[in-house]
């Protein structure tokens, strides 16, 4: 199909595209903690990720993302989910969620924030990004050869998140 056939427009609904990945160790989740300046989750912990860059598929930027925010490299990922997210504008966001396991230790802190390996078991006792203790136990939830789930976020009129899996 001619890419003028591809049905772009300015008028339908558009998101920007963005990876957020959830690499274990044992019984450990590596997240990153918000460097104190950052404009958006400042000291709040987080997965890996970022923005998908033009001339990139999916699985690159999630294993570029990994390299430059933690230096590791050689790690097997998984797409886990696929999280649409409409903050009320005609432009949104695309999340692709994967997981991944390590056997390495050692990680390298990049300008976003601090690494640190948290034993799953006590992440409820770190301030975590918002949708993280309602995500990360669906991520958890999928393994490498399962289906991946859908997700939707949205706000309500009280600007509160709202949250829903589709399958």
């Amino acid at each position: 199909m001619p890419k003028k056939d591809q049905g772009v427009s300015n008028n339908r609904f558009r998101i920007i595209p963005r990876t957020l990945l959830f690499i274990t160790r044992g019984n450990r989740l590596l997240l990153i903690k918000g460097n104190p300046e950052k404009r958006i989750w400042a000291n709040l912990y987080n997965g890996i990720g970022g923005h998908i860059e033009k001339g990139e598929d999916v699985l690159s930027a999630a294993r570029r993302e990994l390299k430059e925010e933690t230096g590791l490299e050689a790690v097997h990922l998984w797409l886990c989910g696929i999280v649409m997210i409409d903050a009320g504008e005609e432009t949104g966001i695309g999340l692709f969620v994967f997981r991944g396991e390590t056997d390495q230790l050692t990680v390298i802190n990049s300008t976003e924030g601090s690494l640190e390996w948290i034993p799953v078991d006590q992440l409820n006792k770190y301030p975590l990004v918002e949708d993280l203790p309602v995500l990360i136990p669906k991520v958890f939830s999928v393994n490498a050869n399962d289906e991946i789930f859908y997700a939707r976020y949205w706000y309500d009129e009280n600007d509160h998140l709202r949250i829903d899996f589709s399958n």
